[in-house]
């Protein structure tokens, strides 16, 4: 059974992308890395690597490998953890990556719960703008609306939600509710940064129409629109699921409620398909209570 260690030894290779880095990690000296991973190529019979002084690079045939590969290193893997981690109660340090708008609306309101079902788990919550290709560097979970460009990583996707045009009751009550989008041009828009800020691009069934507006206030974080609009401020664009609260509370309310975003999707982004059962327990209430609305 040499060859499954011998598989375990390319994937940390193709990782790394460098002999040099995956020894290095490893523990082992380059030399003995070399070997092993000519040995497997020769009892395979393909090529799985080229090698230049620089950089090594895989093969066609050397990508299928490691795809099937690393899905069999990984369930042996957390075979090992399951067992010595106790499935049952589940425990250890939570490391979640999440954009702070996400982490208020979605993540907050379902804590509590989580706490009391998993006491033996901390959370450590880290909200500043990086790239979700830190997971399972530096995180072992991120939430994000795109799918990763890096491609080894795993997207789970949790929900979509689609955002309406919301405004105080105070606002509307000095300057008047717009009644069709061409108002909305009269009107103080908070404006989100996008590559279209200056657009309001809006759908209804099959119409759709992207209408320039004005404002004095731009944000690239909806937490903040959402307390400017509470405000009394301005119109803003909210996702349905950040509004709802303050909706509740009077806060806010909707106004043309026929009209409405694209759907925007919420992933939970991990850096391997099996996963820890720390992992695995959170991913799955967040699934669940997105699912419930």
């Amino acid at each position: 059974m040499h060859f499954l260690d011998d598989m375990a030894l390319f994937v940390e290779v193709v990782k790394a992308r460098s002999f040099t880095k995956a020894a290095d990690n490893l523990d082992i000296p380059k030399s003995t890395l070399s070997v092993r991973i000519h040995k497997l190529e020769d009892a395979i019979g393909l090529k799985l690597l080229n090698r230049t002084t620089r950089k090594v690079e895989v093969t066609e045939v050397g990508q299928l490998y490691y795809e099937k590969a690393i899905n069999i290193i990984e369930e042996a893997h957390l075979a090992h953890i399951q067992l010595t981690e106790m499935i049952a109660n589940p425990q250890g340090v939570l490391k979640v990556l999440v954009p702070v708008d996400f982490a208020i609306h979605i993540i907050a309101p379902i804590l509590a719960e989580f706490s009391e079902r998993y006491p033996h788990i901390q959370l450590e919550f880290d909200l500043m703008p990086r790239k979700v290709e830190q997971v399972g560097e530096h995180f072992d979970i991120a939430l994000c609306h795109e799918r990763p460009q890096d491609s080894t990583l795993v997207a789970h996707h949790l929900s979509a939600f689609s955002g309406g045009i919301y405004a105080s009751a105070r606002y509307l009550q000095q300057y008047g509710e717009p009644k069709n989008l061409n108002d909305l041009t009269k009107h103080e828009c908070i404006r989100f940064h996008t590559e279209f800020n200056h657009e309001w691009h809006l759908m209804k069934g099959k119409e759709q129409q992207r209408i320039s507006v004005l404002g004095q206030y731009h944000s690239n974080s909806m937490e903040m629109s959402l307390t400017l609009a509470a405000q009394g401020l301005g119109l803003a664009i909210l996702p349905e699921i950040m509004a709802q609260h303050a909706v509740e509370k009077g806060q806010i309310k909707r106004i043309l409620p026929q009209w409405h975003t694209a759907e925007m999707n919420i992933y939970a982004i991990t850096a391997t398909r099996i996963l820890p059962r720390k992992t695995q327990v959170f991913l799955e209430l967040l699934q669940e209570k997105l699912k419930a609305g």
